[in-house]
């Protein structure tokens, strides 16, 4: 998230964390909107942080600041299988009359960022390491939500889904073909990103937007002198897990004093990125520090100022491996919110507990830690690719490290 995350550079539509819990506010219905809001952010950024998102709710927020805090139940050394609050309700009505052999199929939003990579190649492994599972389907809906929609009654109505996990594409526009599909006999499973119905069985999700733009947001508050230039960096409007990470930031910059200078969409893109960074440096001469709703880019922001012959300010990033070895290797001033990658392994292990009849979580909130400079060196992974997200979850599963790409 990175769209966590979205699912790729110009498709960040929808992000594991996130991430929004069922009952979040609904996305931009139309390119219109999302065009708007997106002039709206550069717009404002002469009036520093503008007017809160349509998103925003202030009990979701408060909720969520508050878990941060929450002692997670479950085994700590299996973070993809802990809870934080959870209110455990009953599956028996979904217990498979098999006792093995399921197919369980996924409709993913899509596959074209590293985030959204790693996490399928944990769910892939998880679902191939379940003896119970025969069968895992795949579906890419290639961030497109009509195909998506089309994904989703396929699976319905095709009768070979045991059961069915949906990262959603958009929130609003992919609510009606989830409530759609919670009217089969198949349970229905929702992760990753949220859609506005309560329906689906269960909704796995790190702890959320708010939490990841609040940790990166306080942090540079205590980096950064009152008064000091900020650019955030967003990747796109109408995203719930997204929306959320600003709207938890905000309000953070505002009651600090800090002097946002900019808001600034990227789609993602490194180049983009580092264009804005370096346009931004020769505007106001300097950066006090830079806040991203997604630190897949990160790497690029860093080496704007480092092009501009300038030192890095602090800096918001993400668990990639790549800003996290160039955080430790640069000796960097950073933080990296995460949103738990592991989360996509959760998600089969929930899918094998509802056909089994098990009582899961009405909604699965899992740990999100963030990254510190105290504990950066334990997850900078020097055999690992760049892309590779540090909180896969993935470490114990066959096919490690090289099904991600490893030494």
């Amino acid at each position: 998230m990175t769209w966590r995350r979205l699912a790729g550079p110009l498709a960040l539509l929808a992000c594991c964390g996130t991430v929004a819990a069922c009952g979040s506010t609904d996305s931009p219905s139309s390119s219109d909107d999302a065009a708007g809001e997106k002039a709206t952010a550069t717009a404002t950024a002469e009036s520093k942080t503008g007017e809160q998102s349509k998103f925003f709710v202030q009990a979701d927020y408060d909720k969520q600041l508050a878990q941060r805090s929450v002692t997670p139940e479950g085994d700590a050394s299996k973070p993809w299988t802990q809870m934080i609050e959870p209110e455990m309700i009953s599956t028996e009505e979904f217990k498979s009359d098999k006792s093995s052999g399921w197919n369980v199929c996924f409709s993913n939003a899509g596959n074209n960022n590293p985030w959204r990579q790693n996490g399928l190649k944990t769910m892939q492994a998880e679902a191939k390491n379940t003896k119970e599972i025969a069968k895992f389907t795949v579906v890419d809906a290639e961030a497109k939500d009509d195909k998506q929609i089309s994904d989703i009654e396929a699976m319905t109505s095709g009768g070979k889904c045991d059961a069915i996990i949906i990262a959603p594409n958009t929130t609003a526009t992919l609510t009606p073909a989830v409530e759609a599909a919670c009217k089969s006999d198949i349970p229905v499973l929702v992760f990753d990103r949220g859609v506005t119905t309560d329906c689906p069985v269960t909704f796995i999700h790190p702890i959320g937007g708010y939490a990841f733009g609040a940790d990166a947001a306080e942090f540079l508050k205590e980096k950064v002198k009152k008064d000091g230039k900020i650019l955030a960096l967003r990747i796109l409007p109408g995203v719930d897990v997204l929306e959320t990470r600003w709207s938890g930031a905000k309000g953070i910059f505002d009651e600090a004093g800090l002097n946002v200078v900019g808001v600034e969409f990227t789609d993602g893109d490194p180049a983009k990125t580092k264009s804005i960074v370096s346009d931004y440096i020769q505007r106001e001469g300097s950066l006090d520090g830079v806040w991203m709703d997604a630190g897949a880019t990160a790497v690029a922001a860093i080496e704007a100022f480092e092009d501009a012959g300038q030192d890095v300010p602090p800096i918001t990033g993400e668990d990639q491996n790549d800003f996290l070895t160039k955080w430790k290797d640069e000796g960097l001033t950073a933080v990296a919110p995460t949103y738990s990658n592991f989360q996509w392994r959760t998600a089969v292990i929930a899918a094998v507990k509802v056909l089994k009849g098990e009582e899961v979580p009405k909604e699965w909130v899992l740990p999100q830690p963030k990254i510190t400079q105290d504990t950066l060196d334990q997850y900078v992974k020097p055999n690992m690719p760049p892309l590779y997200y540090a909180l896969c979850g993935c470490e114990d599963l066959p096919g490690f490290p090289q099904k991600w790409g490893g030494k």
